[in-house]
């Protein structure tokens, strides 16, 4: 038996180290991968039948499709529709192991990963974890909001609107009734924009079926984004249309101002504004999400990764990052490259070859991004796209959105779900999905907004 199946404790696949994570016995070098994003996904399907062990370790058993979070969130899509198990994915890999745990530490010195169900080693490290939500400090934005940066987020926010809109239904409390109605989307990037246009859909064609003891109207959306633009990534033309996109749905936009405090019922900014709203949905930015173990002169803006252009960790002889955690700092990419899934893919296949060269001392080559383009939807028959030097926008922008996002989805089961449920809402407008499941509670005490604004006087 090698020390590396000793430190696992395997002995015909049985554990004889209570502390070490379970794997099949194996000669080959192991590549051990933690996150099942669109970068650590990408990088399996290169290494598939390859001839190293393979073992990918996530906190969740599922990959998700994080691009149509918003219409989860907004009751257009279940949950189960853009989520595929890991275990199926992978199944017909020979040398492939997928192991759910969540990784606590980085113990460089010994090559060997702490998680929270034992302690597994490696030949080889990868690092594809992704961002979590950036309050940027300010804990009770942290506290009263909600962001959407996974699945359970999406149905948080689902849960909370229709919860809120229920509730509004019941209150006598005129000013209660329009914070419990008022919603503000933090954020004018590509999620901010979204679900932006997605709640605007639902305040047009659902409410006033729904909920036809008050009129649409008393459904206010407001988008809050720090900058002079929206979808500042892209092209000034993709910016104006969706602009002009929005104000069309009735989002009032709100450019050049910022969130600087929320209490669960007023939104406060910089410049003074007072928003009444219950509903604040967080997507105003993102940092770096990775295990301990990993010295701080390492992680550069945002909480990322460096790497050199081989995606290794800087530092580090066997340690790689890929994806959205990883900044590969160059003078074409002074802030590393944007934390798309568009780059994880690239980066993840682009890894596969490097570890196998590398395994089999072949040269390998430095990473190169290719643009493929940008693309973004503002509600139905609505979109943005920037595909090198074509600038466009409308219905075909958003068929080709479709298209896109269609293709990606992980599963044909999925596949199918998803596009019956855009046909049917194509030619009806309707959200099938308005169902609340589960108590969300975004708070600990409730307090109205009549009694919050009593207390300021």
């Amino acid at each position: 038996m090698s020390k590396n199946q000793m430190l696992n404790g395997i002995d015909d696949n049985t554990c004889k180290v209570p502390e070490a994570i379970c794997l099949p016995n194996s000669s080959l070098p192991r590549v051990v991968i933690v996150g099942g994003g669109f970068a650590g996904l990408a990088l399996v399907e290169g290494l598939k039948n390859k001839e190293v062990q393979v073992v990918l370790v996530d906190r969740n058993n599922f990959h998700q499709f994080q691009p149509l979070f918003y219409q989860v969130a907004t009751s257009a899509l279940e949950p189960d529709s853009i989520v595929f198990p890991f275990r199926k994915q992978i199944s017909g890999y020979k040398n492939v192991s997928f192991r759910l745990a969540e990784v606590q530490e980085v113990q460089t010195s010994n090559n060997t990963l702490v998680t929270d169900k034992g302690k597994l080693t490696y030949d080889y490290l990868v690092l594809a974890t992704g961002t979590a939500t950036n309050f940027f400090g300010m804990e009770e934005v942290e506290r009263n909001s909600l962001g959407m940066k996974n699945i359970r987020d999406s149905l948080n926010i689902r849960h909370m609107m229709l919860q809120n809109l229920e509730q509004a239904a019941i209150t006598c409390d005129d000013e209660e009734r329009d914070a419990l109605t008022n919603f503000v989307i933090v954020g004018g990037g590509p999620a901010g924009v979204e679900m932006a246009g997605a709640l605007a859909e639902f305040c047009k064609y659902i409410l006033p079926k729904d909920y036809p003891e008050y009129p649409f109207s008393i459904m206010k959306i407001y988008l809050v984004e720090a900058f002079g633009q929206l979808l500042a990534a892209m092209s000034d033309k993709a910016s104006m249309n969706t602009l002009k996109y929005l104000k069309k749905l009735g989002v009032e936009v709100l450019l050049n101002e910022s969130v600087s405090d929320y209490d669960g019922k007023i939104v406060r900014t910089k410049s003074g504004k007072k928003l009444l709203a219950r509903n604040l949905i967080w997507t105003a930015g993102v940092k770096g999400d990775f295990p301990k173990g990993i010295d701080q002169k390492h992680v550069v803006k945002g909480n990322r990764l460096k790497t050199d252009a081989y995606l290794k960790v800087e530092g580090q002889k066997n340690m790689y990052a890929i994806g959205d955690i990883a900044a590969l700092i160059s003078e074409e990419t002074p802030n590393g490259h944007p934390q798309v899934a568009q780059t994880a893919i690239q980066q993840g296949k682009h890894l596969s070859r490097t570890l196998v060269n590398t395994i089999n001392k072949k040269t390998v080559l430095p990473f190169k991004y290719r643009d493929k383009g940008s693309l973004a939807t503002v509600g139905k028959r609505r979109a943005v796209a920037d595909l090198g030097k074509l600038r466009f926008g409308g219905y075909f922008a958003w068929l080709l959105w479709s298209i896109v996002h269609l293709m990606s989805i992980s599963g044909f089961r999925n596949r199918l779900m998803v596009g019956f449920n855009w046909a049917v809402s194509y030619f009806s407008y309707e959200k099938s999905n308005r169902v609340i499941i589960r108590n969300f509670k975004p708070t600990p005490y409730y307090k109205t907004v009549k009694e919050t604004i009593q207390n300021e006087k």
